[in-house]
């Protein structure tokens, strides 16, 4: 079994399908509804392996609650496109609990996909604050968070330590080490995830957030992009294109090409999310020892991330809805959501996980991990999210590609966005 790694990364794109689930909110006209039974669990690919095991242990003890587990294609955009489809047939539909990333859940909600939940069924206020935000929709829970994730800068630290110099906390630093240092050492500059998919959308808003801007307002009825802030967010990622400190290859790459580059020694920086540190310093890693990873810079200091991850959210057309409250239950547990990070590298929703002294020691990335999602910010929140998202990669990918200047880019974006929100 494989796990995906896509643009909340976290993202972990699971789809638990149930045979059946009723919840708060259920309406006229659904078909007839159960409380207990065997569940069916589709997800894209668990490059980790951990998800087996971990579901293992809830068949060994829920024996008329047995999970059978289906996987979806490996691409975030691929598995949304084959969620929506599916949940289009109504009743017919196969996914019965959705295991979505953090930004579709507006967009399902809006769309009537997913129903609402009770809160008092699952332990919130355990939870990292922001997280539960990306759970909600006009004010109502539809989700369940479970994992988050926010994006670090990961660097060779022993490139920075011969050198003399600590890791960058601005947009200038990052260049100037980038454009100067990288080359001196045999290695490119910077990278994050370039490719036009969900992953480029995550870039762009945290260039924008981080030059404090933003892109939508009031869930998706305003456009907001059109300003100085995203002119030089997009700017920062187009001049590193055009200036060589961001080598073009990068304009091909998604989370697993930008970690492999980084952890086949020919990258300074990489933006990416906490398990690429992981896999970054594995045995067998020609870098392994030599990882570092701090907050995003920004153009004056610390930058802003985007929130990643994914919430269990319950399709409307569910049945069963005892065994789904009892899984969702399970899985956002703290003794499971320690398996999540200890055999998927995958940062939880546990407030206190963060702060045991044991999991800091094996992963030393978690003080800085926290304070991330801490300041993170949601990708802009729409129900026609998924529109939103092609615009947003189609033209940020023009301007770092030099087929458009940053300026004309904001315009076309600002035109285009309002052309989505009006529907």
């Amino acid at each position: 079994m494989r796990w995906i790694h896509a643009a909340g990364r976290g993202l972990l794109v699971l789809v638990v399908v149930l045979t059946g689930y009723v919840a708060a909110g259920a309406q006229a006209g659904q078909p007839p509804q159960g409380g207990r039974g065997p569940l069916t669990l589709a997800t894209a690919g668990d490059l980790t392996g951990y998800l087996g095991p971990l579901l293992q242990g809830w068949n060994d003890t829920h024996p008329g609650e047995k999970v059978t587990l289906v996987e979806l294609p490996d691409s975030a955009d691929e598995t949304r496109a084959q969620m929506t489809t599916d949940l289009r047939e109504g009743d017919r539909s196969r996914f019965d609990v959705l295991n979505i990333d953090v930004n579709w859940t507006s967009e399902f909600a809006a769309a009537g996909w997913i129903r609402p939940l009770p809160r008092d069924r699952f332990p919130l206020q355990t939870f990292l604050p922001p997280v539960v935000d990306t759970a909600t929709y006009d004010g109502q829970l539809y989700a369940v968070p479970y994992v988050t994730n926010a994006g670090l800068l990961l660097y060779r630290k022993d490139v920075l330590a011969k050198e003399g110099v600590d890791p960058p906390r601005t947009w200038a630093e990052l260049e100037r080490y980038a454009e100067t240092l990288a080359p001196k050492h045999g290695l490119d500059g910077y990278a994050g995830q370039f490719l036009p998919y969900e992953g480029l959308t995550v870039n762009a808003a945290e260039a924008v957030y981080s030059a404090g801007g933003s892109i939508l307002g009031d869930e998706g009825e305003r456009v907001t992009v059109d300003s100085a802030a995203a002119r030089e967010g997009i700017g920062f990622l187009a001049r590193g294109v055009r200036e060589g400190w961001i080598p073009r290859e990068a304009l091909t790459y998604k989370e697993e090409e930008s970690k492999q580059a980084f952890q086949d020694g020919r990258l300074l920086f990489l933006r990416n999310w906490p398990y690429a540190y992981v896999g970054s310093s594995a045995p067998g890693s020609k870098v392994a020892g030599k990882v570092g990873a701090v907050p995003l810079p920004g153009p004056d200091g610390p930058g802003t991330s985007v929130l990643g991850g994914s919430n269990l959210a319950v399709s409307t057309h569910a049945r069963h809805p005892d065994s789904a409250a009892r899984l969702i239950a399970y899985l956002t547990s703290e003794r499971v959501q320690r398996q999540v990070l200890t055999r998927g590298a995958l940062p939880p929703v546990r407030a206190d996980l963060y702060r045991d002294p044991e999991l800091i020691r094996r992963f030393p990335y978690l003080p800085t991990l926290r304070e991330s999602v801490r300041a993170a910010e949601p990708r802009p929140k729409s129900p026609r999210y998924g529109q939103v998202s092609l615009v947003v990669q189609a033209v940020v990918h023009d301007a770092m590609a030099g087929h458009q200047t940053p300026e004309a880019a904001v315009r076309r974006l600002a035109r285009e966005l309002a052309a989505v929100s009006r529907g």
